[in-house]
């Protein structure tokens, strides 16, 4: 009889060898032109809403979710906000060069990094880089009728990005810098400008903590009356905070998923959410993947505070984290790990960054149903979407083709329920 160890580890190297080999193609379907939403609706919550309960599929609105919520109900949202993340300069030739903000990288502290004044260096994207040889570039905005003048110069290069460090006189904030001067980023594949009307309609209505070049779109479907509908039933809703990032569009270009190298982006989790977890059970609803990813790469972390023998800063949930790990525990005692280290920090505040991707064969720690919306085809969104429906995921699409559902950011509602 093989040792129990050696069985245990021929099953996680089979398993870890079927995840690599999923191919994206199998995670494929055809999403004509025409059903792409490239604006929203009026109204928020006219959007239809799709319900997945263990396998039926309904039809309905949004504005009747609370209609298919059980009592003890929690719904957790993120409540990051929409940065003016894109800022065109144009230099003495004329040449127009795209500044595009991923991430604040001195101070890394995206609340800090908003409070800078005079300077602040961000890792971006930069468009039509060929014509930048290195010299700073300068442009003027507009900040409570006074106008001032932004510089940007390049300091440092990480694959494709770059590190910008921006500068402006010194009784501005970085954040009235960017709302000033910048413009707010909307998804590529509506093939379209921004406009006015996208300044309200790609934020939520909750959006608090400044970071994202991208919203948590499932979000997008909530306003106020929802909102207070929920309270009237009693639905508890608690907030966290993903900061989404550009990866959010990438598509997967790798012919297995082995290959493909997932997007980072920072977490904030508030103590207190981390105690009523553990005092109060709940069936946890997630308003989108990032919610969903916030959420299970949180169990995952807590875990591996347990398994290392010393603390790391920062702390991080790696891409095949959930995967490789030789131990689980219970969703209990990876959150009082987290609980210990907060003590140990001293600190009223749960801050990561996760790597982490959910693909089918992951089993989910935390959340037991999720908001969201449909999503590009061979896109990690997807996969992890197949994670939870199982292979009920092309019922679910084709459902939505064929019964008059919108597509991507400014589209349609899900709500899958086990």
């Amino acid at each position: 009889m093989q040792p129990f160890f050696t069985l245990f580890l021929q099953h996680k190297l089979k398993k870890l060898s079927s995840i690599d080999n999923i191919r994206i193609s199998d995670f494929s379907y055809h999403l004509p032109e025409e059903k792409v939403a490239r604006y929203p609706l009026a109204e928020r919550d006219s959007s239809n809403l799709l319900v997945w309960n263990s396998g039926l599929i309904k039809k309905d609105c949004f504005r009747n979710l609370t209609d298919y919520l059980p009592a003890d109900t929690l719904l957790v949202f993120n409540n990051t906000r929409v940065i003016h993340a894109r800022i065109y300069f144009q230099k003495i030739t004329g040449a127009n060069l795209e500044i595009f903000c991923l991430e604040p990288v001195e101070p890394a502290d995206y609340q800090q990094a908003f409070q800078q004044t005079s300077r602040s260096s961000w890792k971006c994207m930069v468009g039509n880089a060929k014509k930048w040889k290195g010299e700073e570039l300068r442009k003027t905005a507009t900040i409570q009728g006074k106008t001032i003048e932004i510089t940007a110069r390049k300091t440092g290069q990480e694959n494709n990005t770059w590190i910008i460090e921006f500068t402006w006189p010194p009784h501005y904030t970085f954040g009235e810098i960017i709302e000033s001067s910048g413009i707010l980023p909307i998804p590529p594949y509506l093939n379209r400008p921004t406009e006015p009307g996208d300044e309200t309609a790609y934020q939520t209505v909750y959006a608090k903590t400044n970071g994202s070049v991208a919203a948590p779109t499932a979000g997008l479907h909530f306003t106020e009356d929802i909102l207070s509908r929920l309270t009237k039933k009693n639905i508890c809703r608690r907030e966290i905070t993903l900061h989404v990032g550009a990866g959010t569009f990438q598509p997967v270009k790798t012919e297995t998923l082995g290959e493909h190298i997932m997007h980072q982006e920072q977490v904030i989790i508030p103590r207190t959410f981390i105690e009523e977890l553990l005092q109060k059970p709940h069936k946890i609803i997630a308003v989108g993947t990032t919610s969903v990813r916030s959420l299970e790469s949180m169990y995952w972390l807590g875990v591996k505070l347990k398994n290392e023998s010393s603390w790391h800063e920062p702390l991080q949930v790696d891409q095949w984290e959930s995967y490789h790990a030789n131990q689980t525990i219970s969703v209990h005692d990876a959150l009082m790990q987290i609980l210990h280290y907060l003590d140990r920090m001293n600190t009223p505040t749960l801050q990561f960054s996760t790597q982490m991707i959910i693909v089918p064969g992951y089993n989910f720690k935390l959340i037991e149903g999720m908001l969201t919306n449909f999503h590009q085809p061979q896109s990690t969104l997807l996969l992890l979407i197949s994670a939870f429906l199982g292979n009920d995921w092309k019922k679910v699409y084709d459902y939505a083709l064929q019964n008059d559902f919108r597509f991507l950011s400014y589209g349609d509602s899900n709500l899958y329920l086990k």
